[in-house]
């Protein structure tokens, strides 16, 4: 069970940046055709754990590689947050990542530069050492989150959270 319950049945706020491949958009953008899982992190730390998840992620619910992935349907972004002093830093992380990055999981890497508020506190976002993963329903509403590192057990967590409300 997630660590984060309290943010079930919350509507996620709307966060808006840039991917790292140029397109401006504006998420949940509710309703939606899919799901969204979301990945947020606001801290060098928290990013760096974040970064744990983009290929496993990206692995299951885009290349659809494990064996029942393909019965997900769903919207996948990580979204590094610059708020704060890092705000003067956005341009250059931009760039580095774009050069670090294939360019395959860039429509994936939406950049957010503004205000740590509404996040954290409508998410519980308590501790900037940890990256925070929310799935979003198709009306906005956060049906399930968890936080730090990737690790296979918090995968089949979220694929159990799909599974019920998917269903």
């Amino acid at each position: 069970m997630s660590e984060l319950v309290a943010q079930t049945g919350v509507i996620f706020p709307d966060i808006s940046g840039e991917y790292l491949n140029g397109q401006q958009t504006t998420l949940p953008d509710a309703p939606r055709a899919k799901y969204l899982i979301l990945g947020l992190a606001y801290s060098k730390k928290a990013e760096d754990d974040l970064r744990s998840w983009y290929q496993p992620m990206y692995d299951s619910f885009v290349l659809k590689r494990g064996i029942m992935d393909s019965m997900y349907d769903v919207d996948l972004c990580f979204v590094p947050m610059f708020t704060g002093m890092k705000k003067a830093a956005y341009e250059t992380a931009m760039n580095q990542l774009r050069k670090e990055n294939r360019s395959d999981l860039h429509p994936y890497i939406l950049f957010y530069k503004g205000e740590l508020e509404p996040y954290a506190s409508v998410l519980k976002m308590n501790d900037k050492a940890v990256p925070f993963l929310f799935v979003v329903d198709l009306n906005g509403r956060i049906v399930y989150s968890t936080s730090g590192a990737f690790t296979e057990r918090k995968k089949e967590q979220l694929e159990e959270a799909l599974d019920a409300s998917m269903n």
